[in-house]
Protein backbone atom coordinates (compact mmCIF):
# COMPACT_ATOMS: atom_id res chain seq x y z
CA UNK A 1 0.00 0.00 0.00
CA UNK A 2 1.85 3.35 -1.13
CA UNK A 3 -0.68 5.51 0.53
CA UNK A 4 -2.58 5.62 3.73
CA UNK A 5 -6.18 7.27 3.52
CA UNK A 6 -7.12 6.53 7.07
CA UNK A 7 -6.45 10.24 8.53
CA UNK A 8 -8.51 11.63 5.36
CA UNK A 9 -11.65 8.96 5.34
CA UNK A 10 -12.30 10.09 9.02
CA UNK A 11 -11.94 13.41 8.06
CA UNK A 12 -14.71 12.68 5.58
CA UNK A 13 -16.93 11.04 8.10
CA UNK A 14 -16.80 13.52 10.31
CA UNK A 15 -17.51 16.35 7.95
CA UNK A 16 -20.50 14.42 7.26
CA UNK A 17 -22.24 15.20 9.93
CA UNK A 18 -23.65 12.16 10.09
CA UNK A 19 -23.57 10.45 13.20
CA UNK A 20 -19.81 10.73 13.28
CA UNK A 21 -18.64 9.21 16.19
CA UNK A 22 -21.11 5.84 16.03
CA UNK A 23 -19.80 5.62 12.23
CA UNK A 24 -16.25 6.12 13.18
CA UNK A 25 -16.51 3.60 16.12
CA UNK A 26 -18.12 1.23 13.77
CA UNK A 27 -15.12 1.74 11.34
CA UNK A 28 -12.22 1.68 13.90
CA UNK A 29 -13.55 -1.88 15.08
CA UNK A 30 -13.77 -3.21 11.83
CA UNK A 31 -10.54 -1.73 10.29
CA UNK A 32 -8.95 -3.54 13.20
CA UNK A 33 -6.00 -0.95 12.92
CA UNK A 34 -5.08 -1.59 9.30
CA UNK A 35 -4.52 1.40 7.35
CA UNK A 36 -6.86 2.40 4.66
CA UNK A 37 -5.42 2.05 0.81
CA UNK A 38 -8.93 3.25 -1.01
CA UNK A 39 -12.47 4.44 0.63
CA UNK A 40 -15.83 5.82 -0.51
CA UNK A 41 -18.30 6.98 1.57
CA UNK A 42 -22.14 7.09 0.31
CA UNK A 43 -24.68 9.50 2.22
CA UNK A 44 -27.90 9.31 1.42
CA UNK A 45 -31.47 10.31 2.94
CA UNK A 46 -34.44 8.31 1.75
CA UNK A 47 -37.79 9.25 1.91
CA UNK A 48 -40.39 6.97 4.38
CA UNK A 49 -44.04 8.01 4.04
CA UNK A 50 -43.84 11.25 5.54
CA UNK A 51 -40.24 11.19 7.04
CA UNK A 52 -36.95 11.60 5.88
CA UNK A 53 -34.35 9.20 6.99
CA UNK A 54 -30.45 8.70 6.28
CA UNK A 55 -28.04 6.35 5.94
CA UNK A 56 -24.29 6.23 5.52
CA UNK A 57 -22.33 3.09 3.20
CA UNK A 58 -18.59 3.17 3.46
CA UNK A 59 -16.46 0.96 1.81
CA UNK A 60 -12.76 0.61 2.83
CA UNK A 61 -9.99 -1.19 1.68
CA UNK A 62 -7.11 -2.41 3.57
CA UNK A 63 -3.70 -4.35 2.48
CA UNK A 64 -6.10 -7.87 3.22
CA UNK A 65 -9.56 -7.02 3.51
CA UNK A 66 -12.88 -5.13 1.73
CA UNK A 67 -14.39 -3.60 4.81
CA UNK A 68 -17.81 -2.42 4.73
CA UNK A 69 -19.92 -0.33 7.21
CA UNK A 70 -23.55 0.60 6.97
CA UNK A 71 -25.25 2.69 9.45
CA UNK A 72 -28.83 3.73 9.34
CA UNK A 73 -31.96 5.59 11.43
CA UNK A 74 -35.06 3.95 12.80
CA UNK A 75 -37.52 5.61 14.19
CA UNK A 76 -38.35 3.61 16.86
CA UNK A 77 -39.86 0.09 16.66
CA UNK A 78 -40.57 -2.84 18.81
CA UNK A 79 -37.12 -3.40 19.20
CA UNK A 80 -36.43 -0.01 21.18
CA UNK A 81 -39.34 2.43 20.45
CA UNK A 82 -37.05 5.80 20.86
CA UNK A 83 -35.70 6.39 17.49
CA UNK A 84 -32.44 4.89 17.29
CA UNK A 85 -29.39 4.02 14.67
CA UNK A 86 -27.91 0.78 13.91
CA UNK A 87 -24.21 -0.22 12.46
CA UNK A 88 -23.61 -2.75 10.97
CA UNK A 89 -19.64 -3.71 9.77
CA UNK A 90 -18.47 -6.59 7.96
CA UNK A 91 -14.94 -7.62 6.47
CA UNK A 92 -14.24 -9.63 3.60
CA UNK A 93 -10.73 -10.56 2.70
CA UNK A 94 -9.58 -9.67 -0.30
CA UNK A 95 -8.72 -13.16 -1.19
CA UNK A 96 -12.71 -14.27 -1.24
CA UNK A 97 -14.08 -11.23 -3.54
CA UNK A 98 -15.04 -13.26 -6.18
CA UNK A 99 -16.07 -9.94 -8.81
CA UNK A 100 -16.08 -6.61 -8.99
CA UNK A 101 -18.78 -5.53 -11.44
CA UNK A 102 -18.77 -2.15 -12.41
CA UNK A 103 -21.59 -0.40 -14.66
CA UNK A 104 -20.80 3.44 -16.12
CA UNK A 105 -23.90 5.51 -17.39
CA UNK A 106 -22.95 7.88 -19.89
CA UNK A 107 -25.06 10.12 -22.21
CA UNK A 108 -25.59 9.51 -25.77
CA UNK A 109 -24.80 13.31 -26.93
CA UNK A 110 -22.42 14.71 -24.32
CA UNK A 111 -20.90 11.96 -23.27
CA UNK A 112 -21.10 13.10 -19.74
CA UNK A 113 -20.81 10.40 -16.70
CA UNK A 114 -23.64 10.20 -15.17
CA UNK A 115 -24.37 7.13 -13.02
CA UNK A 116 -21.96 4.01 -11.66
CA UNK A 117 -22.81 1.19 -9.97
CA UNK A 118 -20.35 -1.28 -8.31
CA UNK A 119 -21.25 -4.59 -7.38
CA UNK A 120 -18.81 -6.83 -5.65
CA UNK A 121 -19.62 -10.64 -4.91
CA UNK A 122 -17.59 -12.78 -2.56
CA UNK A 123 -20.12 -15.40 -2.43
CA UNK A 124 -22.32 -14.82 0.74
CA UNK A 125 -25.54 -13.76 -1.04
CA UNK A 126 -26.54 -14.88 -4.63
CA UNK A 127 -29.64 -13.81 -6.28
CA UNK A 128 -31.96 -16.34 -8.12
CA UNK A 129 -33.83 -15.43 -11.14
CA UNK A 130 -36.05 -18.53 -12.49
CA UNK A 131 -38.24 -18.14 -15.21
CA UNK A 132 -40.64 -21.09 -16.89
CA UNK A 133 -38.87 -23.02 -19.11
CA UNK A 134 -39.91 -23.70 -22.49
CA UNK A 135 -39.60 -25.48 -25.59
CA UNK A 136 -39.91 -24.33 -29.38
CA UNK A 137 -42.86 -25.66 -29.97
CA UNK A 138 -45.43 -22.91 -30.15
CA UNK A 139 -48.57 -25.74 -29.26
CA UNK A 140 -46.18 -27.30 -26.63
CA UNK A 141 -48.22 -26.66 -22.68
CA UNK A 142 -46.53 -29.43 -21.26
CA UNK A 143 -44.59 -28.43 -18.02
CA UNK A 144 -40.89 -28.05 -18.60
CA UNK A 145 -40.05 -27.09 -15.09
CA UNK A 146 -38.05 -23.64 -14.72
CA UNK A 147 -34.49 -22.24 -15.84
CA UNK A 148 -32.98 -19.60 -14.38
CA UNK A 149 -29.59 -18.10 -12.78
CA UNK A 150 -27.29 -17.39 -10.05
CA UNK A 151 -25.96 -14.07 -9.49
CA UNK A 152 -23.06 -12.99 -6.90
CA UNK A 153 -24.91 -9.93 -5.60
CA UNK A 154 -23.29 -9.54 -1.95
CA UNK A 155 -23.48 -5.56 -2.28
CA UNK A 156 -24.21 -3.22 -4.42
CA UNK A 157 -23.71 0.88 -4.42
CA UNK A 158 -25.01 3.27 -7.26
CA UNK A 159 -24.15 6.87 -7.07
CA UNK A 160 -25.14 9.53 -9.66
CA UNK A 161 -23.70 13.21 -10.77
CA UNK A 162 -27.06 14.38 -10.41
CA UNK A 163 -27.65 13.11 -6.69
CA UNK A 164 -24.13 12.59 -5.54
CA UNK A 165 -22.33 15.03 -7.84
CA UNK A 166 -19.52 14.04 -10.41
CA UNK A 167 -16.57 13.54 -8.30
CA UNK A 168 -18.47 10.97 -5.62
CA UNK A 169 -18.87 9.08 -9.18
CA UNK A 170 -15.16 9.44 -10.06
CA UNK A 171 -14.62 8.24 -6.70
CA UNK A 172 -16.19 5.30 -6.95
CA UNK A 173 -14.56 4.06 -10.10
CA UNK A 174 -11.49 4.72 -8.68
CA UNK A 175 -12.28 2.83 -5.64
CA UNK A 176 -13.63 0.33 -8.32
CA UNK A 177 -10.07 -0.08 -9.82
CA UNK A 178 -8.24 0.08 -6.89
CA UNK A 179 -10.43 -3.04 -5.48
CA UNK A 180 -9.85 -5.10 -9.03
CA UNK A 181 -6.35 -4.35 -8.66
CA UNK A 182 -5.97 -6.23 -5.09
CA UNK A 183 -7.89 -8.64 -6.05
CA UNK A 184 -5.29 -8.73 -9.25
CA UNK A 185 -2.48 -9.32 -6.98
CA UNK A 186 -3.92 -11.75 -4.63
CA UNK A 187 -1.72 -15.72 -4.74
CA UNK A 188 -3.94 -18.28 -4.65
CA UNK A 189 -1.83 -21.15 -2.73
CA UNK A 190 0.09 -23.43 -4.40
CA UNK A 191 0.58 -21.22 -7.82
CA UNK A 192 3.47 -18.66 -8.43
CA UNK A 193 2.54 -15.44 -8.50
Amino acid sequence: MTTDHTDEMFDEVSRSGYYPEIVAEGLRDALAGEGVAAYVLHHEPTFDHDEIRRHMTVLALTPSRLVLVHTDEHPGDDLLPAPYTSTTSEAVSVSQVRSVVVTRMVTSKSKQLEEAVLTVSWGAVSRVELEPARCNDPECDADHGYTGSVTGDDFSLRLSAAADGGSAVVRLLAFARTLSAATSHVVVAGQAG
